[in-house]
């Protein structure tokens, strides 16, 4: 089965800020950057989408311009959460805070988040759970990390090799699942 991913594209956000969970908005105009998404997606699909709003619009301006078969948002597909570092610059987060998780982004949870191995479990639940029944083609527009879970779920690669998966703002990766 074919699988679409798609990053949503570039957040409102200033470089260097950790936004995971929050829900920030996407940097507009997008309308042809979305056209040049869609001319690398399937005339027809099911489309799973995070439910956080940078994936959305991207998601249902897809749904508008492909034959949608569903349409379904999931929370599964939400970006890691970051807790109390949500919203601050990579730069104020205490380095004896930041240097334990950026040493073992893996295992080591963020204070009121989650770790990486977290995130890659609710993800596995989630393919097991909507995706290991389906036979159409399948576009998921989620976040980088959910992206490269899929990836190694996909590969088996350690999650610890995740980031060698470079994901870039609405980048499309094709896989076979």
């Amino acid at each position: 089965m074919e699988i679409y991913l798609v990053r949503h594209t570039e957040t409102v956000c200033e470089k260097g800020i950790c936004y995971g969970q929050s829900d920030v908005d996407i940097i507009t105009p997008f309308d042809e950057i979305f056209d040049g998404i869609i001319s690398k997606l399937p005339s027809e699909a099911l489309i799973f989408s995070s439910p956080l709003q940078r994936c959305v619009i991207l998601a249902k301006h897809i749904q508008k311009n492909i034959e949608a078969i569903s349409y379904q948002e999931d929370e599964r597909l939400q970006e890691m959460n970051f807790g109390d570092w949500e919203l601050k610059s990579w730069n104020e987060i205490p380095p004896e805070e930041l240097n334990p998780w950026m040493e073992d982004f893996v295992n080591i949870k963020v204070s009121n988040g989650e770790s990486f191995v977290e995130l890659h479990e609710r993800v596995g639940h989630f393919l097991s759970d909507k995706i290991s029944k389906i036979k159409q083609p399948i576009i998921i527009v989620a976040h980088a990390g959910i992206i490269r879970s899929i990836l190694c779920h996909q590969s088996s690669l350690p999650l610890k090799d995740a980031f060698n998966n470079k994901v870039d703002f609405g980048e499309v990766i094709k896989i076979d699942f």
